[in-house]
């Protein structure tokens, strides 16, 4: 009796998610792990909590509008009291308990905060790309796409791995991971989560201002990577997409590759 009702809790757990989106739950670092916000837990017993390093998000529901201000760091993108320690040259893993949605391009972004993290407006800082990956190999529309590439069925997490820049200047950071899902036509669902990151090094690099952005003002309603219908009779001969956003800084070569 116990292994059937089990059974059943197991089988509404994964129809729940099936049916749902998705969101960032952990980061780790070499072999530490870096607990994230949980919407489905309260609020109060997380926010401010010393082990939190990742700014607050209240639904696994996507962002629809490239204006939408909680397009930098979700909603409500309140600030952690903790950092995460990395040094320059090391992989940052972004760990989703589960993704679903199949196609569409991601990309990490860097923000440097200055003397604190906590007291910034994410929407006035200045993100630069440090990663991105888009359709790996054939069309959009049947071709195999990161987003589904990162993706386990075995009831192991969905790692996404990043190094941050070996020539980055130490500072104080907003790391910002983005999924942007273009299953449905003209209508894209954006998922941005932000945490907080305390990068120490030798370096001296930073990116010049072509390759800042910041949130919202980075997209436009009229770009085609954004809004656009892969299922059109139209598409169903392409293999190149534009991830929308500045280049990748070129102080580096991070960029996913399917053989390497």
């Amino acid at each position: 009796m116990s292994f059937a009702i089990s059974s059943w809790v197991s089988l509404l757990l994964f129809v729940t998610r099936a049916i749902a989106h998705g969101g960032l739950a952990n980061y780790t670092v070499g072999e530490t792990w870096y607990r994230g916000y949980d919407p489905d837990q309260p609020r109060e017993a997380q926010e401010g909590q010393p082990w939190l390093t990742q700014r607050t998000w209240a639904s696994i529901e996507p962002i629809n509008f490239v204006n939408d201000t909680g397009l930098a760091c979700n909603t409500p993108g309140t600030a952690p009291p903790s950092y995460i320690p990395i040094a320059a040259g090391e992989n940052l893993t972004a760990v989703y308990w589960w993704w679903l949605h199949p196609v569409g391009p991601m990309s990490v972004w860097l923000a440097e905060c200055g003397e604190s993290c906590q007291d910034v407006d994410v929407n006035k800082l200045d993100f630069f790309k440090i990663w991105e990956a888009g359709i790996l190999e054939g069309g959009l529309q049947s071709g195999l796409w990161y987003q589904s590439k990162f993706q386990n069925w075995d009831g192991s997490p969905d790692l996404w791995p990043a190094t941050i820049p070996a020539t980055l200047k130490p500072g104080l950071y907003v790391v910002r991971h983005e999924i942007l899902s273009i299953h449905i036509a003209k209508r894209p669902q954006f998922y941005p989560e932000c945490a907080h990151l305390n990068i120490s090094g030798t370096g001296t690099a930073f990116p010049s201002e072509r390759y800042l952005a910041r949130f919202p003002g980075a997209y436009s309603e009229d770009d085609p990577s954004i809004f656009i219908d892969i299922y059109a009779d139209d598409m169903k001969d392409v293999t190149n997409y534009t991830v929308a956003g500045p280049p990748v800084w070129d102080g580096f070569s991070n960029k996913y590759c399917l053989d390497c």
